[in-house]
């Protein structure tokens, strides 16, 4: 990875990038020079001082949370080779606010340096951050020092994801099943061994559709499982699928009824039907998503939102 690239990261995947392969950064005590006199070593042990007492200082500062009026950034979250040779770039984002939740619409403000700036990334953002939140496929003849660039433009801040294939960035299902426990929207639970066999659940539901503004909405989604991971046996600890509802795309207040199911379910298909109200005209997009402990799998709806009169 370059200086430059890392410049252009979000703090937290840079992060999440050491803390996925276990690296900690450390300086080799190497050999001691005996040669120090008195006051190189008085003068060694102040400056230690100092940074004991300066560095929590720092981290305090650094870890200061705002409710509101913080920007977003994109994260690139590494990549994958799929079957067929092409490759998928994973992007979440993180949104520093930790209450309110923000809208960028596609355009110049939320865009890929790509023919089609839409390359179906979110526009309403959830606080705090957010991980595999949506993927890319680029043909199998992608450059391997091409980016691509996801530009967020909010709170006059400008923040990129640069995304290429970079060998330290390669992801696969382990990486992807213990980084998702960072994101409560994602339900996994973190619990076992990788089941390297899992597959994420599948997913169907309502078509797209206009409503009223107004007019009740009831949405039906069924996920179907290859029913692994294989159930842990502990108390109090529940297996299998479980599902929730979030807005993808639209400006407006959506109330989901509900939004997310209280217990899962194993070994069978399940089926969630949730009442939808808008408090907004306009173009929404929703997401299904279903989690089985370790991977999610997602469902998208377009719903459009007409006007009363």
């Amino acid at each position: 990875m370059k200086d430059e690239d890392i410049k252009t990261q979000p703090i937290s995947i840079v992060a999440a990038v050491y803390g996925r392969r276990r690296c900690v950064i450390v300086r080799s005590p190497g050999i001691i020079d005996r040669r120090y006199s008195r006051k190189n070593v008085v003068i060694g042990i102040v400056s230690f001082c100092l940074c004991v007492l300066v560095v929590p200082g720092l981290c305090a500062q650094y870890q200061i949370r705002y409710a509101r009026g913080q920007d977003v950034s994109p994260t690139f979250q590494g990549w994958k080779m799929n079957p067929d040779g092409t490759y998928t770039f994973y992007f979440g984002y993180f949104n520093r606010n930790s209450e309110e939740e923000v809208d960028i619409p596609i355009g110049p403000d939320n865009k890929f340096d790509a023919d089609n700036i839409d390359q179906g990334q979110p526009t309403h953002f959830y606080p705090s951050p957010r991980w595999w939140v949506f993927g890319v496929v680029v043909p199998k003849d992608w450059p391997k020092d091409k980016r691509l660039v996801w530009t967020l433009t909010n709170r006059g801040h400008t923040n990129q994801a640069k995304a290429w294939l970079e060998p330290e960035w390669e992801v696969d299902q382990g990486i992807i099943s213990k980084n998702s426990p960072r994101d409560a929207m994602l339900m996994t639970t973190g619990l076992g061994d990788v089941d390297f066999d899992n597959v994420a659940p599948k997913m169907t539901g309502s078509p797209a559709q206009t409503v009223k503004l107004g007019d009740p909405l009831t949405l039906t989604v069924t996920a179907t499982d290859d029913d692994r991971p294989k159930p842990i046996t502990a108390p109090g600890r529940q297996q299998g699928v479980r599902m929730r509802w979030i807005v993808y795309r639209g400006s407006g207040k959506v109330r989901f009824d509900p939004d997310i199911m209280s217990e899962r379910v194993y070994g069978k298909p399940v089926t969630m039907q949730t009442k939808v109200t808008f408090s907004t005209p306009g173009n929404y997009r929703l997401r299904a998503i279903a989690s089985d402990g370790q991977l999610a799998g997602a469902f998208d709806v377009d719903i459009t939102v007409s006007p009363r009169n």
